[in-house]
């Protein structure tokens, strides 16, 4: 075999449709945009949503309610699992997770799960930790600390 023998497999090509060749070929005439009007114009692209003019569905539609997602807690996730990467003995806080590259981009904190084992004795220090998590980090003989929550406001009247 000899690099002019090589063809690509069956079924891997396709040949380019050509517009515009005669009505006979399928894509003439009209080449394939319809009849005429704005979008059978050369360089036509309506962005989307445009209705024509017509005032369109998003802002036809009234705007009200709350939604509560902007004010929730996002948390970053580490899998215990990923702790097997400090010393036996180490306390594990946010800035040395961020530090080893565990945790990237912005949250209101980490959250320590469940996920894999732990093989050594740390002392971690996070927002909050699952049931799972904090079970096998004191089983290994290490500690659980919720450190970085912000107290709750109170509101006298």
């Amino acid at each position: 075999m000899r690099l002019h023998d090589l063809k690509p497999r069956p079924g891997a090509k396709h040949r380019r449709k050509r517009l515009g060749q005669g009505e006979s070929s399928g894509h003439g005439k009209t080449a394939g945009r319809g009849g005429k009007g704005q979008t059978a114009r050369s360089g036509s692209s309506i962005r989307i949503g445009f209705e024509g003019g017509q005032m369109p569905l998003i802002r036809r539609i009234p705007k009200r309610g709350f939604n509560n997602t902007r004010f929730g807690t996002r948390y970053i996730p580490v899998n215990l699992s990923e702790l097997n990467a400090f010393d036996d003995g180490a306390t594990v806080n946010e800035a040395t997770l961020r530090a080893a590259g565990l945790a990237n981009g912005p949250g209101d904190g980490i959250k320590i799960l469940g996920d894999g084992e732990l093989t050594k004795k740390l002392a971690v220090s996070a927002s909050a930790f699952s049931a799972a998590a904090k079970a096998k980090i004191e089983a290994k003989g290490g500690t659980c600390e919720v450190a970085g929550r912000k107290p709750a406001e109170t509101t006298k009247g």
